[in-house]
């Protein structure tokens, strides 16, 4: 999502104090774009929640608009186990301009076993081994970047990016030095685990060096408050929207939009009421602040949130229970309240620290029935099973064979585009639940045949356990 400098001539506020990075994003450009380039670049900014990662890639985006392909995608916390979600969000755009016969000349060779990966050709009846579909996704992209010369990608919150598109972007980056196409990528340091982390660090290894975003100095965060609230914003105020936020880009931001919704003068007197408006901007106070909304209001930003990033207003309704009109009217008041904002596929948290603090404000167990509702609202939208398996994984078993049947032909599913990790997620919450006497055996083969190519140890486990019970031959 590109976003805008406010009018009035004040700067960005998120770019202050970001010249080093923007200059380096520039002479990274500059080179892609030079007719004697040989070689992409990898770009890589790490920092804290709200430090300004996402404003800094708004920012790179528009300094490669107009001089290259841009492709944009961002990793999401409700999302990271949906596998390919990250990569079919960046390569989607331009592969489903292809006629099926275009698309089949485009993949050539890598037509069946990474076209399904990006959600473009319908799975055969095979079950791709993963480092296969990652070989395909890698050459696919590597052929985009001479199509599309030259080829921007950038990543957001790539520590919620699925461990799937992480293990290509790893191998993708590693190629670089023959590719013409400029890699970036956003992340939270030390967020990312398992495969995930490793990953990243691979990703990390090859920019060499990781640029660490910091907070705003005491002087920057004085001249966003005076940019902001106007030039008559004294020391002491300004000294304290600095003590208040720690040069947080984001919570500054927020604070200050907060000093302007209250009228609040910009004035030492005013400074010890700073503390107050910032608590209503995080957590709990956020959430204060969403209650005093209304019941329906909240109900409809907890089924968003549950949903997940660029959720549609449609299914955000059902899932909350309302009629459309009535849920129109919360998306506009949560877009009043700088809480949601519409974006290119539909609604978004206007932050990653809303979508957690809404989510987690949730009590548990209407979280998980809000789960399992969605499960069933996805579904009955066409997403099919594999869409609506990260809402059954969070639902808590309770002996129902249909949800295990949902479960089996996810993972079906998952196996079928070369995730072998979801499917075996799929089959372990299955025997959970766990699955009726007569197919009990046959969910422990399905699951040892996920882990097979993964952890062959595991499988023989699994099979010998289904060979000891009764249905399988079934």
């Amino acid at each position: 999502m590109t976003q805008g400098r406010p009018g009035g001539g004040g700067a960005w506020a998120p770019l202050w104090e970001r010249d080093a990075e923007l200059a380096a994003a520039e002479r990274a450009m500059s080179a892609l774009c030079s007719d004697l380039t040989t070689e992409g670049g990898l770009l890589v900014y790490s920092g804290e929640a709200g430090i300004g990662k996402t404003a800094l890639l708004s920012e790179v985006r528009r300094i490669a608009q107009g001089r290259a392909t841009v492709l944009a995608a961002r990793g999401g916390e409700t999302v990271t186990e949906v596998p390919f979600n990250v990569v079919r969000q960046l390569l989607q755009p331009v592969l489903v301009q292809l006629s099926p016969e275009e698309g089949r000349e485009y993949l050539g060779d890598w037509y069946e076993i990474a076209g399904p990966a990006l959600g473009i050709t319908d799975p055969g009846s095979g079950r791709p081994d993963p480092q296969a579909v990652c070989d395909g996704l890698v050459d696919v992209v590597a052929r985009l970047s001479r199509l599309h010369w030259p080829l921007v990608l950038i990543v957001d919150d790539a520590h919620w990016a699925d461990q799937e598109t992480l293990r290509w972007l790893a191998a993708f980056t590693e190629r670089l030095h023959d590719l013409p196409a400029l890699v970036v990528v956003a992340h939270r340091p030390g967020e990312a685990t398992g495969e995930g982390a490793r990953h990243l660090a691979r990703i990390g290894a090859t920019a060499l060096p990781t640029t660490m975003l910091r907070a705003l100095t005491p002087d920057a965060t004085a001249g966003l408050t005076r940019a902001t609230l106007g030039e008559h914003a004294d020391a002491p105020f300004c000294r304290e929207v600095w003590a208040v936020t720690g040069g947080n880009p984001y919570e500054s931001v927020e604070l200050l939009a907060k000093v302007q919704d209250s009228e609040l003068e910009p004035v030492e007197s005013s400074a010890a009421e700073l503390r107050d408006l910032n608590r209503s901007a995080r957590g709990r106070g956020l959430v204060a602040r969403l209650e005093d909304l209304g019941t329906n209001v909240t109900r409809f930003a907890w089924a968003a949130a549950i949903l997940g990033p660029a959720v549609s207003v449609e299914l955000a309704a059902s899932l909350a229970g309302m009629p459309h009109d009535d849920a129109e009217r919360c998306a506009e008041r949560l877009r009043a309240a700088r809480i949601v904002t519409s974006g290119e596929d539909g609604l978004e948290f206007v932050h990653p620290l809303i979508t957690t603090a809404v989510y987690e404000s949730i009590p548990n167990a209407t979280r998980t029935a809000m789960h399992g509702r969605a499960a069933w609202a996805v579904t009955r939208s066409g997403r099919g099973a594999a869409a609506a398996s990260r809402h059954l994984l969070e639902v808590h078993p309770d002996d129902d064979p249909e949800l295990v049947q949902h479960l089996r032909d996810a993972a079906t599913e998952h196996l079928a585009v070369g995730a072998p990790d979801a499917a075996r997620r799929c089959l372990e919450r299955a025997l959970r639940e766990p699955p009726r006497p007569d197919v009990h055996a046959r969910v422990l083969y399905e699951l040892g045949c996920a882990t097979l190519l993964t952890s062959p140890v595991t499988t023989v486990g699994h099979l010998r356990e289904a060979l000891s019970m009764a249905g399988l031959s079934q």
